[in-house]
């Protein structure tokens, strides 16, 4: 196992260099290459069929911000009513991968779908008390948000119910918001803040799985035998007339 190999090595060279205090030779162990797989992307046209095929509102409504956000499932079951703001448009994301907050956008269409969820839980004429702190996405147990594996459970049924034969999880949604996103002309760094990436290049993989970005480049081949800009002289022109 690859990730087993990389922790031996760790081990080992802790070990050489803390206890013994003996130099770890730079080759001893060699390092496991990891592969490198893209990720998994749903069409447009997928995403749609899918989410008509989500069993309840409670988990459409979730899968939903997943997808028109490009949020994480942890952070999707961790969002509270105080996350959401309506005024600019924006979901707040507390304490989200490597212990960072951020904001992601929030959709017109996201915002109406949350909305209705929460009506669906507290019909008009009912009194209910609530706060900022309270979970956008409660779970059946009193003072919990939704399970992460109940929301997976949900992503996966809808897929099959869909008929998609793709491997569909919550984070294949992220995936695709992504990716969309990249093949609409959004600027690759601001795909990485939405995301809360920390490096680019993380981001910068969604361009080898778009085929609409990769087919807009224009190969060099093409270019081949094409007449020059005018005004322009060759080298080899240049040097004759010097001559």
């Amino acid at each position: 196992m690859i990730v087993g190999d990389a922790a031996c090595r760790s081990a080992s060279q802790f070990l050489y260099h803390v206890t013994p205090e003996t130099p770890w030779p730079e080759h001893a162990l060699p390092r496991c290459r990891v592969p490198e797989r893209l990720p998994v992307v749903l069409s447009a046209c997928e995403v749609d069929e899918f989410f008509q095929h989500v069993s309840t509102i409670r988990y459409r409504a979730a899968l939903m911000t997943a997808y028109g956000a490009g949020l994480r499932v942890s952070e999707v079951v961790a969002l509270q009513l105080g996350d959401i703001d309506s005024q600019r448009m924006l979901l707040r994301v507390r304490q989200g991968k490597g212990k960072k907050d951020r904001y992601a956008m929030l959709s017109p269409r996201l915002l109406v779908m949350l909305r209705s969820w929460w009506r669906s839980q507290h019909p008009a004429g009912r009194k209910h008390a609530t706060s900022p702190a309270d979970w956008l996405f409660p779970g059946w147990r009193k003072g919990r948000h939704m399970n992460v594996e109940s929301l997976q459970t949900a992503c996966q049924e809808a897929a099959r119910a869909a008929g998609i034969s793709k491997r569909v999880r919550p984070h294949t949604l992220r995936h695709s918001f992504a990716t969309h996103l990249l093949e609409n002309g959004t600027d690759l760094r601001i795909i990485q803040a939405l995301l809360g990436h920390s490096r680019v290049d993380t981001t910068a993989r969604y361009a080898a799985v778009s085929p609409t970005a990769v087919a807009a480049v224009r190969s060099p081949l093409d270019r081949l035998g094409q007449p020059r800009p005018s005004g322009r002289k060759s080298s080899a022109k240049a040097a004759r007339a010097k001559a």
